[in-house]
């Protein structure tokens, strides 16, 4: 049996338009390049006659700063970055035990997103590090509407920098989440 190597990817080289956007930035920001990474970046071309009288074009809108980096996308059940195999396992399994739990049964939407959202700052206030959320399995085959909007505000900014991860701890019972909080810090 030979061994074949996988072929290599072609990289990608920036475009003018990214190479004037980072150009923009890196002045704005005062950023200054590592030694021997400077990217060399052509000066822009004066015209070599003049253009006719247009409208004058509307200049370009100063970038926006961009948002805080947040933790990647939290999805129930899939093992997020930063925790180890045997961790994930546990919690996967339904072996780390919840030390709070919050059932929402009965809950309007908003009213079960405030509770969200108080439960688990306190939780992490108070150095929990399991919580288990009980949304119920929902009534339609797509599950209840708490159970589907569980996901979106765990990745709200203000709850995504608290989880680091969260599972069904049983495969049969989809209506509990157990979340593994970050440390305070």
């Amino acid at each position: 049996m030979r061994l074949v190597a996988p072929a290599k990817r072609p990289r990608r080289g920036l475009t003018e338009v990214d190479r004037l956007l980072w150009q923009a930035w890196t002045a704005k920001a005062q950023v200054a390049p590592l030694p021997g990474k400077a990217l060399g970046i052509p000066p822009v071309a004066a015209p070599s006659s003049p253009a006719p009288a247009v409208a004058a074009p509307l200049a370009a809108p100063p970038l926006a700063p961009a948002p805080p980096r947040l933790a990647p996308e939290l999805q129930v059940g899939t093992p997020p970055p930063g925790i180890d195999g045997k961790r994930w396992r546990e919690l996967r399994r339904g072996r780390t035990r919840p030390e709070r739990t919050l059932d929402l049964h009965g809950r309007r939407a908003h009213e079960a997103h405030a509770a969200v959202r108080r439960f688990l700052h306190e939780a992490q206030a108070d150095g929990i590090r399991c919580v288990a959320i009980v949304t119920g399995k929902g009534s339609s085959l797509e599950g209840g509407v708490l159970r589907r909007e569980l996901p979106f505000w765990l990745n709200m900014s203000d709850m995504r920098p608290l989880v680091l991860g969260a599972a069904h701890p049983h495969a049969s019972n989809p209506g509990a989440v157990h979340l593994l909080l970050r440390r305070r810090g």
